[in-house]
């Protein structure tokens, strides 16, 4: 959750979701086949199933998922399901109600399991994404797999990364991709890699019953070469990188008057010329800090994390 006296986006900039298709129709135009509604929280955008059959009547876009906090998700899956969404992922980083507090400042532990429950039912798979915390939740990591196995949902484990509002982060915080493998192998013995060839964050690994887990493990590893991804915001700024401070204004284009090659236009030349390697140029910092200030943070709003999306 962001830090106290956090400043909010204006309701009034949030693109609507005729302009939010229109971006759509213009990015699959340059070549996008995939698209992830994430936040922030999605599920409490008003009649975010409408949004979902928009972008899910389209036959170019051959991956349609959301990523949620999944507190409202068993109230709403199945309405998403029935709109045209094909995946779900729940950030969930604890299997304890009290960690669960400390860490969301909300006892809404139950409802967030009883989402997963009911997604795990509705799409019939679904994935967890679990940051990994040390001295916070690394004990966890075994009790999280069989979580997961029990409601057919591979986990993700994430290492904790210095972006947003992570201003207390610190590398001695970060517990890396070789430490999670040893803890897990510890409890389950030989560990194999899933080799992929998709551009996709995770590297996938296998235990011995065939259960399958992933690791994100941009903090010590980064994959700035192979990452195609990039995100616009609820009110539209494009941004290439996840550590990127600054971002392209869509919502001005969109609303300017602009026509659907010209913004295309423009964001073809963004993406060819990109340079962004954020989370590689952040590895080669000898002293590393949080990489946003509480103060820019409460200047810049678009800094935070659940403004630009995970």
């Amino acid at each position: 959750m962001p830090e106290t006296d956090y400043v909010w986006l204006n309701r009034k900039a949030l693109l609507n979701f005729e302009e939010i298709e229109r971006l759509i129709k213009i990015f699959i135009r340059a070549g996008i086949e995939r698209v992830r509604i994430t936040g922030g929280e999605p599920l409490l955008r008003r009649d975010l199933q409408a949004l979902i059959q928009l972008i899910s009547d389209k036959d170019e876009i051959k991956d349609l998922a959301l990523t949620t906090n999944g507190i409202l998700l068993a109230s709403q899956a199945k309405a998403l399901k029935t709109a045209g969404l094909h995946r779900v992922t729940v950030s969930l980083d604890t299997l304890r109600p009290d960690r669960f507090l400390s860490l969301t400042k909300r006892d809404l532990h139950h409802q967030v399991v009883n989402g997963i429950d009911t997604a795990a039912t509705t799409f019939g798979c679904l994935k967890i994404d679990t940051v990994v915390i040390k001295n916070v939740n690394q004990d966890e990591l075994v009790q999280m797999i069989e979580f997961g196995k029990k409601r057919n949902a591979e986990v993700r484990f994430i290492e904790y990364m210095d972006v947003g509002g992570a201003t207390k982060w610190s590398m001695s915080s970060v517990v890396p991709r070789p430490e999670i493998l040893q803890i897990l192998s510890k409890h389950y013995g030989q560990i194999l890699p899933i080799s992929d060839t998709t551009s996709a964050p995770a590297n996938r690994f296998t235990l011995p019953d065939g259960t399958s887990f992933g690791i994100i493990s941009s903090t010590t590893a980064p994959f700035c070469h192979s990452c195609d991804r990039s995100r616009v915001t609820a009110d539209g700024i494009w941004y290439l990188c996840l550590y990127a401070t600054q971002g392209e204004d869509l919502r001005q284009s969109l609303r300017s008057g602009l026509s659907d090659n010209e913004i295309l236009n423009q964001i073809k030349s963004s993406w060819e010329n990109r340079t962004d390697e954020g989370a590689k140029d952040r590895l080669k910092e000898e002293l590393r800090e949080a990489f946003v200030s509480l103060k820019a943070l409460r200047q810049d709003s678009h800094l935070e994390m659940h403004t630009r999306g995970g």
